[in-house]
């Protein structure tokens, strides 16, 4: 229940530029399982040690790029063990004031809905694509920007943008401002589903 609640803050009050409940979905499995392996191992040094060796050759590589995501994964795991070692009281409470304090940080104000997108521009070589012009435009919309990819090859350059836009006119807008400064580049916005406008 607490996982769950807080992947409902997270997903309110994050201001990272991602999907948000993607991400979020994953808080109630984690805190489950950081109780259950806490409550098996908490009576057993011998259990302990095995876990401690077990761990050693565990290898995690997930792309974590925000320290907000890094700090919403902490928690989760703190919740899990407080649980799992019986110190209930102290967690619930705990627990109550940080997301009081995450709410009080954030001005009470929930974030904009994710509607994260993946923009994709390509041109050809005989045609200049202006880094500064193509953010300043999406500045005018977007409400989160973040570079992925830069590439200039010998055919073509290509640049890859990971934006939120508030809503579809703000989207739509600037696939047009885009498109009226740079006629014959292809732009693509794509969702994790797939092509989301042409």
């Amino acid at each position: 229940a607490l996982g769950y609640i807080l992947g409902l803050v997270y997903q309110k009050y994050s201001s990272v530029l991602s999907t948000r409940k993607a991400f979020s979905d994953n808080f109630v499995l984690l805190c489950m399982t950081t109780m259950l392996i806490i409550a098996i191992v908490k009576s057993s040094l011998a259990l302990s040690l095995g876990l401690v060796g077990a761990l050693s050759i565990v290898r995690f590589r997930a792309a974590i790029k925000e320290p907000e995501e890094l700090m919403y994964l902490f928690f989760t795991i703190a919740v899990g063990l407080g649980l799992g070692a019986d110190q209930r009281f102290i967690t619930v409470v705990s627990f109550i004031i940080i997301i009081i304090v995450i709410v009080l940080k954030s001005g009470g104000k929930t974030k904009v809905a994710d509607r994260n997108l993946y923009l994709s521009i390509s041109a050809s070589k005989n045609q200049h694509l202006d880094i500064e012009i193509i953010v300043a435009i999406l500045n005018n919309y977007c409400f989160g920007i973040d570079m992925h990819r830069f590439d200039e090859l010998e055919t073509k350059t290509e640049l890859s943008f990971l934006v939120g836009f508030s809503d579809h006119i703000a989207l739509n807008n600037c696939k047009k401002e885009l498109q009226q400064k740079y006629p014959s580049v292809s732009i693509s916005f794509l969702d994790s589903k797939g092509l989301y406008a042409p």
